[in-house]
Parts: structure tokens; sequence; C-alpha cells
């Protein structure tokens, strides 16, 4: 009886786990040809024979989809697109590829990497699941596109593989109680609090608040700085408490933060519903004849549409 392996062309040469004790017990391996499985197993090429007629102890090789592997069929793995699109960026940042993205550098994609982010986090806040699965599309291409960047540095090349293995190891490393044993998290902010333990431990950090980042937007900075140091145990009082406009607009997003809120959500929150108002506004002006653009005070407040 001819044992037949149905193999996902998106693995590259793996072979599924559960076909290694028919390939030790077999006596001829054939696939499919340009089956790079196949190759890795050292199998002879198939010529398209019945496989019903193949002698016994024979194994062959096909890729999933093939009309001779039945219902053997697999579906290919979660993550296999990801294959693709890694394909795609090599193949527009390659020789022939796309001029454009062959010049782009890290810092030139700064902009479109802010971009993105931003659109992703609109499309959460609209509820939109459509261009939420186009934005989350955008942001993995910016990953992509600066590994893909990164792999051709001169003096500290890495790639997609080093990124997503660094990843995993980070994963691993700060989750214990998961994927090690004896270590016990029994609720969410146990384990937020276990996070931030094993990320200082991890980066050999000098001050509550190294590693902040301070390109991030002005409220939500002053919300992440507010959280690291009161995990620090600093005193509330030492919080900027002036009287100028900035040390105001820290003090209440050191506030809203520590009253367990999130200020940059708050104030974006009121920035929507303001930008609403205002088209509300003039649109309804725009229905009565008038020029949106050219109205007087006393129409704003016509036209306004309170909360």
């Amino acid at each position: 009886m001819t044992a037949t392996v149905v193999v996902c062309p998106r693995r590259g040469d793996a072979l599924p786990a559960a076909a290694l004790p028919a390939l030790r017990g077999a006596t001829t391996v054939l696939a499919a040809p340009g089956l790079e499985a196949g190759a890795a197993a050292g199998a002879q090429e198939w010529d398209g024979t019945d496989p019903a007629s193949l002698p016994v102890g024979t194994v062959l090789l096909l890729p999933a989809g093939h009309p001779a592997a039945g219902t053997g069929a697999v579906a290919p793995p979660v993550g296999h697109a990801v294959l693709d699109a890694i394909a795609v960026m090599d193949r527009l940042r390659s020789p022939g590829g796309c001029p454009w993205d062959a010049e782009q550098t890290h810092r030139s994609l700064l902009r479109y990497l802010v971009e993105e982010c931003y659109e992703l986090y609109q499309s959460i806040e609209d509820g939109d699941r459509t261009e939420l699965r186009e934005e989350l599309g955008d942001v993995l291409l910016q990953v992509l596109f600066h590994a893909r960047v990164a792999a051709e540095h001169p003096d500290g090349p890495f790639d997609i593989d080093r990124v997503a293995t660094g990843l995993v190891d980070k994963l691993v490393g700060r989750h214990p109680h998961v994927f090690g044993t004896g270590e016990r998290v029994a609720t969410a902010q146990d384990q937020d609090r276990r996070w931030d333990e094993l990320k200082r431990a991890e980066k050999q950090r000098e001050s509550s608040v190294d590693g902040v980042a301070t390109a991030q937007p002005a409220v939500a900075l002053a919300a992440k700085l507010t959280s690291r140091t009161a995990r620090a145990g600093l005193p509330a009082d030492l919080l900027p408490g002036g009287d100028d406009p900035g040390e105001r607009l820290f003090r209440l997003a050191a506030t809203t933060q520590l009253g367990g809120g999130d200020p940059e959500d708050a104030l974006r929150g009121v920035a929507r519903a303001f930008e609403a108002r205002v088209r509300a506004a003039e649109k309804a002006a725009a229905a009565d004849g008038r020029d949106p653009h050219a109205l007087t005070a006393e129409q704003w407040r016509r036209y306004w549409q309170t909360p």
C-alpha cells in the first residue's frame, strides 16, 4: 500500500512530523515535481503513475491541493500569508523591483510609520472592521519594510526572522507563569506589575523613566511618565504643580492617569466629538444656502449642536 503524505508548499522543505514514521519505513520515496520538501527528503520525482499501482512501501509526497491528494489535503498553516508578504517586500526592494522602495531608508520611512499607526488608532476608535483589517496590514508593511532595509545594513544587519525571534524570546521570558513552571499570576494587574519587574531586570534600567519614548504625543508622554514614577513610589505632590499652561496640562493628565483613566484617549474623544460638531454645523449652514467657510459668530452659534 502506498502512503501519501500531503505537505504545504508554503513551509518550504519542512515535512509534517506525522510523516516521519512512514518515511523511515519507506522503500521508495517519490515527490511531485518541483516540491521543495521532496528534494529535502531525497525523493525521486514522481512521474504521475496512479498512486494505487505503486509498489508496497512507497511514500508519495504531494502538495496540498493536488488532485491525487484526495481528502488528505491540509490547510495552510496560520500565518502563511505573512511569508507571501515578505516575498513581495523582498521583490520590491531587490534589483529590478520598485525604484521608490529601493531608495527608502529607516529615516525616510518614519513619517509613514507614524501616519499608519494613527490611521490604525482611528479605525479602532471608529469601530470600522474593514478599515481595521486594512490598517493592520499597513502597519505590518512598515515592520516588513524596516526589517528588509535592516537586512542590507553593512555593519549590523538583521532580518525579519531575527525580529520575530527576538519577539518570541521576549514574550516567553516575560510570561514565566505561562511558559515556565512554578510561578503563578492570578490577575491582569499582577501580570502588569510582574511584566514591569521583568522588563526592568532585563533592560538593566538605571531610572524609572528609562525607555519612555519622548517622541510620543505630549499628553500620552505625561501620562506615561506619571505611571512610571507612581510605580517607583514618587509622591503625587512632586508632580509639576505650577500655574503655567504646560504645568496645568501635565497635572490634569497626571490626575487622569492616576485615577485609572487614559488622558490621551479622553482628549482624543473630546477632539473627535468637537470635529463632528464643526462638520455638522457647516453642513447645516450649507443646507441653508450659506457659505460654511464664511460664517459669523452668530451663525456658528445658530447651527451649533450642543452635546
